[in-house]
């Protein structure tokens, strides 16, 4: 029997076209392998809708392009997306729905919030569980569970808080990525006023030491069906660049991660690579790590090495990070897939609720006294 695969992407993030650029190349892999899909955009202001997964990058320059029917997300006993039939009576039609290839990076696709609301629509889908995508979003407690877990990491603090460290200073988004808000400063004076007034830091920010002698280092997992890393890459910057990796340096090719400049594999000593391979397979076992995700790190020619971030929904699926073997991009997605159909990420309990607590309860006029 066929079923039908669903891609969705885009979304409420500074993140939105990347989101698409991903969605796209997810949707147009699966057709190529011969699968039933269906393309679903998520706005920039929060409507869904259904669009052909033929289509390509431009279409969406302008928001929702013409051949977009709306959709709702429901939950109860009719859950899943639907639209209403036209007509004097409309009816609610709900889309026969295998799994969701969540392509949303950023924002609430990637913080947990639309996965929490696929759990209450009963959808399976690939990528982070609601709790994992909240983990890997939140640079502050992140950094705090990997420093309990024994990680390697730099000093990383509230910004509107103590800061037990001199400058330089690079300051981030507390809940963001793709390097959107990141930025080096040098006195505390300064860092103030750029967490006030930047609109990518005042939901809030995150500050850790800034060390010029870093550099980026990245590798992918996957668990299923059982624990793979990828190669380890060094991203590269753009020329006359020290300070931190681009927006740019990463997306501007414009065809996502998989074009931005690196030396892959990264020429590294071999204890270097294997302390990299430990530490993000503790990482992802930390995290209940689902899917693909990508495990940044920052090292120095000295030999050291801080764990950075963990990104839940890489660029293009960190598809060009597994090399050895290759897969093509519908090989990588027909695992996240299977993951999805046989690790659900949520299932309703409600053993204990058999109303014997209510029936022998006082009134609440009592409870409230």
């Amino acid at each position: 029997m066929s079923s039908t695969i669903a891609v969705l992407f885009g979304g409420p993030s500074p993140e939105h076209d990347i989101s698409i650029l991903t969605g796209l190349q997810a949707a147009h892999a699966l057709l190529g392998a011969g699968s039933t899909v269906v393309g679903i955009y998520w706005s920039k202001t929060g409507e869904f809708y259904r669009v052909p997964p033929t289509l390509e990058a431009p279409a969406f320059a302008n928001g929702v392009p013409s051949e977009g029917e709306a959709l709702m997300l429901i939950t109860g006993s009719r859950a899943g997306f639907g639209s209403l039939s036209s007509g004097l009576r409309p009816k609610l039609e709900m889309m026969a729905i295998d799994v969701v290839v969540n392509c949303c990076h950023g924002g609430p696709g990637e913080d947990g919030s639309i996965q929490a609301a696929m759990d209450l629509a009963g959808l399976r889908y690939t990528g982070p569980s609601t709790a994992t995508a909240a983990i890997g979003m939140d640079k502050l407690s992140f950094a705090a569970l990997a420093v309990a877990a024994g990680l390697p990491a730099l000093p990383r603090v509230a910004a509107d808080g103590e800061i037990p460290f001199e400058g330089p200073y690079i300051v981030k988004p507390r809940f963001g990525g793709s390097s959107i808000g990141i930025e080096v400063i040098r006195d505390r004076g300064t860092l103030r006023d750029r967490v006030r007034d930047s609109v990518h830091l005042r939901s809030g920010a995150v500050v850790e030491p800034f060390r010029e002698d870093l550099y980026d280092l990245q590798i992918a997992v996957r668990s299923y069906p059982e624990l793979q890393l990828s190669a380890i890459e060094r991203p590269t910057r753009s020329a006359g660049v020290a300070a931190i990796l681009t927006y740019s340096d990463k997306y501007q090719p414009g065809t996502g991660m998989a074009s931005a400049p690196r030396e892959l594999p990264a020429l590294l000593q071999p204890e270097v690579s294997e302390q990299i391979r430990d530490v993000a397979a503790r990482t992802a076992a930390l995290i209940g790590s689902r899917g693909v995700a990508r495990i940044d790190f920052l090292a120095s020619d000295a030999g050291e090495l801080f764990l950075n971030e963990v990104n839940t929904i890489p660029g293009s699926l960190s598809h060009y990070l597994f090399i050895e073997p290759k897969e093509t991009l519908a090989e990588q997605l027909a695992k996240d897939i299977r993951e999805a159909r046989e690790r659900p990420t949520y299932t309703p309990l409600t053993q204990g609720a058999d109303g014997s607590v209510l029936q022998s309860a006082a009134t609440i006029a009592q409870k409230l006294a």
